[in-house]
């Protein structure tokens, strides 16, 4: 790759990008919604939002100095984060409390990257932060998700035009504002059937002694704020 190459490419990543049509924003929040909504399709899409509750514990847990030892990803889009550490303390309790806000605060940093028109320093760094997961996969299920998420981060990158990137970061970034509201409602159900026993909040519910429905009221908190921040801020176009 010659200078101007690299020069040429790093513009492009820092640079911006126009905004798309107001219709395409709207086309692309209905889309999001098609695959959120209904449970066939959800049962589907769903995949994607655990890369991201999974991904999230896992930075959270290397960010807070714990030792990342591996993620698996399982069909029934359950996942698993494994790290060493203290079994106490704050790290545990923010590597914990990371995975059912990260998909809605990934989506609320995806909507302000489109509102500053960096279209593609959204694409390219989703496509880093893929391939950085892949590397901690430990099952081949898991491994083939991300694969295919994040060959389609790099098809779109680098094979389609303006319109197309515009189109597909807007549907990703509606996909991970309105699918990162679910989960917390489907534990709640769960948790109100007796199930769950295990989940995140109550985890945390043992680590903190602050009970699981104040955690579970906080995951709610976090993804509908993030929502509605960054529903603002995708529709100022």
């Amino acid at each position: 790759m010659d200078t101007s190459t690299a020069s040429s490419l790093w513009d492009e990543l820092v640079g911006t990008q126009p905004d798309p049509d107001l219709w395409v924003v709207l086309a692309t929040m209905v889309a999001a919604l098609a695959i959120v909504v209904p449970h066939v399709l959800w049962r589907i899409s769903r995949n994607a939002i655990t890369i991201a509750h999974e991904g999230g514990h896992g930075l959270v847990a290397l960010l807070t100095g714990r030792t990342l030892t591996g993620i698996r990803l399982h069909s029934d889009t359950s996942g698993l984060t494994v790290s060493k550490g203290k079994p106490y303390g704050i790290g545990m309790i923010l590597t914990a409390s990371a995975g059912y806000t990260a998909p809605p605060l990934l989506g609320l940093g995806g909507a302000a990257l489109l509102a500053a028109g960096r279209i593609t320093l959204l694409l390219w760094a989703a496509t880093a932060l893929l391939v950085a997961m892949l590397v901690m996969i430990r099952n081949a299920y898991g491994a083939l998700t991300v694969i295919l998420t994040g060959g389609t981060f790099v098809v779109v990158s680098w094979l389609a035009g303006p319109q197309v990137q515009a189109a597909f970061a807007y549907a990703v970034v509606w996909f991970l504002l309105l699918g990162g509201v679910r989960p917390a409602f489907e534990l709640q159900a769960k948790r109100a059937r007796g199930g769950a026993g295990d989940s995140d909040a109550d985890q945390l519910s043992r680590l903190t002694h602050v009970p699981a429905g104040l955690w579970l009221f906080l995951f709610h908190a976090v993804s509908l704020c993030a929502l509605i921040g960054g529903g603002r801020w995708l529709l100022e176009v």
